[in-house]
């Protein structure tokens, strides 16, 4: 027989989605895609000229397996000026990735049984991270009435023994919400009153609209920072998904961990992407902006388009790039003789039938709310939203 525990992780349905309908893309079928959670933008040229440059220099060999020291020394500056936080390069962990790095950091945490609180809906690898690291992932569901955030009280409620860590991600992939100063500061006090380690997910940190304000709740006291993993990098900010550098902050010794796991597993990231990360963090940031302008404009006008089709509702995201988008309205409806039974109908009637592709809420916790990635095109955005408000007309 096969890992059992291989064989009880279920794939990521945001990679189902974005892998099926390349596959009709590639069949010549006219595919709106709204799954992929990356930019659609190329990577800034000056982060590529970087990277061109260090293949000229010949940075083409292993580095140490938790990344470079002028690395960690820029993710340090980074981490003083955005988030107020003071770490030594001993503290940083660079990895393939940010999913590399909230793996490491479960790794580092967890001994079998430990049990861990996922807020959801929750981003769809959080759960299987934990089950990968012989955890026990404690779903604590958010309510509509709160903006789909958990309280401090709804923590309280599902602590137990076994509780080891809260995965903590603000700005929210899939909800697009951000915590605010308050409510973190309350997470703190629960965090530090019953010596849970918090796993931050802070990856969309520079996607924020409205005003919005991103804390780290690290940066709220010295015991909360001794608890806290941070977890980034530069995928979503600066277009380099494609890269697959992402970082961790925590005390030395989780730190000391993390690059031990690593040095076993993946040894060290990507040479010439820690290059490029380099001039990602060190160099102008007028590019994170321009982004955020072309995003932001997408977001205003998904939601309006959003909130004049009956039976769908949508809180405004106030970070990130996605919309949740509420189908209790819709849901029991038929489309051509089929009922909708849930999300997982109705996003594989839309891309059947209208050639429209979401994610079902189903892979994040919440089964009657479809993703729509506004990481695309406006050009794609106003077709697809057309041909999803078609859909729901022909509902009976």
């Amino acid at each position: 027989m096969l890992s059992k525990k291989g064989m009880g992780v279920s794939p990521s349905p945001t990679m189902l989605i974005d892998a099926k309908a390349k596959e009709m893309i590639s069949q010549g079928l006219d595919v709106i895609g709204f799954g992929a959670g990356e930019p659609d933008f190329d990577t800034p040229s000056h982060i590529q000229e970087a990277a061109i440059k260090a293949i000229n220099e010949g940075h083409t060999r292993y580095t140490p397996a938790a990344g470079t020291l002028e690395l960690k020394q820029a993710i340090c500056r980074k981490l003083k000026t955005d988030n107020a936080l003071e770490y030594d390069p001993s503290q940083i962990v660079v990895s393939n990735g940010a999913k590399h790095s909230l793996f490491n950091s479960l790794a580092a945490l967890l001994n079998p049984g430990d049990e861990v609180l996922i807020p959801a809906p929750y981003w769809v690898s959080y759960p299987e991270l934990v089950k990968l690291n012989d955890g026990i992932p404690v779903i604590v569901k958010a309510s509509k009435d709160n903006n789909l955030k958990v309280t401090a009280g709804d923590l309280k409620n599902a602590l137990s023994a076994k509780t080891k860590a809260l995965l903590l991600n603000s700005p929210s992939n899939p909800t697009g919400q951000v915590y605010s100063k308050d409510e973190l500061k309350a997470i703190c006090d629960v965090c530090c009153e019953h010596n849970i380690y918090v796993v931050s997910d802070e990856i969309y940190e520079k996607l924020l609209y409205d005003e919005a304000i991103h804390y780290s709740i690290a940066s709220f006291n010295e015991k909360i920072k001794e608890l806290t993993i941070v977890v980034n990098g530069v995928s979503k900010s600066y277009a380099m998904t494609g890269w697959r550098i992402g970082y961790t902050a925590s005390t030395a010794e989780i730190a000391k961990v993390m690059a031990a796991i690593q040095s076993h597993t993946a040894s060290n990231p990507n040479s010439i992407a820690q290059k490029a990360t380099l001039a990602a963090l060190d160099e102008s940031q007028k590019c994170v902006g321009e982004m955020l302008v072309a995003f932001d404009e997408r977001r205003k006008y998904m939601c309006e388009r959003i909130k004049n089709i009956p039976g769908l509702d949508a809180l405004t995201p106030r970070g990130t790039f996605y919309l949740f988008v509420d189908l209790s309205g819709v849901i029991g409806k038929s489309f051509q003789g089929k009922t909708l039974e849930g999300c997982d109908d109705f996003a594989g009637q839309l891309l059947e039938s209208r050639k429209v592709a979401i994610v079902p809420g189903s892979g994040f916790g919440a089964p009657n709310y479809v993703r729509l990635s506004f990481a695309t095109s406006m050009d794609n955005i106003i077709k697809g939203l057309d041909r999803l408000e078609a859909f729901v007309n022909d509902l009976q």
